[in-house]
């Protein structure tokens, strides 16, 4: 299992690692451009592909870079689509320091969508495009597979202990945003962001740039604490905006 690795500029310090799960049919070249802009503002970034056929290997790579003592804390999963689920899932006994879950993936009944053409499906992930560009053009990524069966027949979320940022689409239609918000409920001190109209690949969508913003403010308070203090804050008093 290769991991994929964007690194802080040259003669910068990194301020943390991002270890990142992607989702389903995903490849690296699908976050070259979330990792260029994570790891431009010093953030580590590696991606670990998610096996959904051995979640059990997939965990042990992830533990192996999360051990690797040249990559600096703060450590914080970040998971897109089944990685998501994933990392809500493994958060709890790992060691991590903060959880980023976006376009989480959740068994439905009757089983999932069907998406007929791979315009149906490109629909259904993103609006931009220049992502779907990308995806179209990427050899390795596999059409169809989000009506790839599930590996979780039922999904249950608990507090991992630790700080959690939930980044949800409003027009997602993979997941729709009322059962994430439900399966979220076990996380009652998630910082939970709605993308309004988002689709499901939340990181990837018309409005990458304010996800991507909305993930740094989380992951700068996160290194002033465990408590998330406000990096940037209102001044007190009224008459400001």
């Amino acid at each position: 299992m290769t991991v994929t690795s964007w690194d802080e500029p040259a003669g910068g310090t990194p301020r943390g690692t991002l270890v990142v799960l992607p989702g389903r049919g995903e490849t690296p070249v699908s976050y070259e451009r979330f990792g260029r802009r994570l790891s431009g503002d010093a953030w580590r970034v590696r991606l670990v592909p998610v096996d959904l056929d051995d979640l059990d290997a997939t965990r042990e790579h992830v533990e192996k870079v999360l051990a690797d003592e040249a990559l600096p804390a703060p450590k914080v999963l970040v998971g897109t689509d089944t990685g998501a689920t994933l990392a809500a899932l493994l958060a709890p006994t790992l060691p991590v320091d903060g959880v980023v879950l976006a376009g989480l993936a959740l068994p439905r009944a009757g089983g999932a969508p069907t998406w007929e053409t791979w315009e149906e499906e490109v629909e259904a992930r993103t609006a931009c495009p220049v992502h779907r560009r990308v995806i179209a053009e990427d050899e390795g990524f596999a059409r169809g597979a989000l009506d790839q069966p599930l590996p979780w027949r039922s999904v249950r979320l608990v507090a991992p202990g630790k700080p959690v940022l939930v980044l949800h689409g409003t027009a997602d239609t993979v997941t729709p945003v009322g059962a994430a918000l439900t399966a979220y409920d076990a996380l009652p001190d998630a910082v939970v962001r709605l993308v309004e109209g988002g689709r499901h690949d939340v990181l990837n969508d018309a409005s990458h740039r304010s996800v991507a913003a909305t993930t740094v403010l989380f992951l700068e308070s996160l290194r002033l604490g465990a408590d998330l203090p406000a990096v940037v804050r209102e001044p007190e008093g009224a008459g400001h905006r």
